[in-house]
């Protein structure tokens, strides 16, 4: 299903079998460090497995950096998709939206984007892909989320991923590191819940640890000997972790 005008531009939709009435829908983002060579294919996988629970899936793609992504295209894709990809299910007729119940779930470079996409309306007024209002989801779950982007760029073994994503580093472009780090905008106004393996050698669980110790609405949920790509394995061990925190982010249940 396309939501704009570029071959990025598409989310693949996962409707659940024997589904009727309004579905729970998740907006899902992968990951790898906003690349061009990474794409939605790496995680279906967890979508299938999501949509077996019942869940509506929107395996969303975008611009990246090496392709015609990186700032602010990353942005503002992610930002046309998450307004307008329950809009575009219903009116393709490929399901009804439980509009209270949507939530979205980013893997490591897309859990940043999720975050970011939960907390456009702090941006300033002229920032790509700024919103006046909040966007009407019920939760967010960054798998191995990226939610700082300054600390990936000064410590992390991807720390020219970030600078590569926004054309520059903190120093050199703040305005963007502005309008584009989640940790400098504030915390989501709808549920937050990090989930984050202590062995991750990607995305280092401090970061996630600082997040929600920062914010008081923010849980993390800490997987022990789970590492970066665990999260979006179903058939690894920190799968009941994973589908009860989206189930929490949808107001379902609460996270194990």
């Amino acid at each position: 299903m396309s939501y704009g005008s570029h071959p990025d531009q598409v989310a693949e939709v996962t409707v659940p079998d024997g589904a009727s009435g309004p579905l729970p829908l998740v907006v899902l983002l992968h990951g790898g460090v906003w690349r061009e060579p990474h794409d939605r294919v790496h995680i279906r996988p967890l979508a299938a497995a999501l949509a077996t629970t019942g869940l509506l899936v929107a395996n969303t793609e975008y611009r990246r950096v090496g392709g015609a992504g990186g700032w602010p295209q990353t942005f503002e894709d992610v930002a046309l998709a998450t307004d307008t990809v329950p809009d575009l299910i219903e009116s393709a007729g490929l399901a009804q939206v439980d509009r209270g119940a949507i939530a979205l779930v980013g893997h490591s470079a897309g859990g940043h984007l999720a975050l970011w996409a939960t907390v456009r309306h702090l941006t300033a007024p002229h920032a790509p892909g700024h919103r006046s209002t909040p966007l009407p989801v019920a939760g967010v779950v960054p798998l191995a989320g990226v939610v700082a982007l300054g600390s990936l760029q000064r410590t992390g073994p991807d720390a020219d991923s970030v600078e590569r994503l926004m054309g520059g580093d903190p120093l050199t472009v703040p305005d963007r590191y502005a309008a584009g780090d989640p940790t400098l905008l504030g915390a989501p106004p709808c549920r937050t819940v990090l989930v984050h393996g202590t062995q991750d050698e990607a995305v280092p669980v401090e970061t996630a640890r600082h997040y929600a110790a920062t914010h008081a609405r923010v849980e993390l949920v800490e997987l022990a000997s789970t590492g970066h790509f665990e999260v979006i394995d179903p058939t690894s061990a920190a799968w009941p972790a994973v589908l009860g925190a989206v189930r929490a982010a949808l107001g379902a249940t609460t996270p194990q």
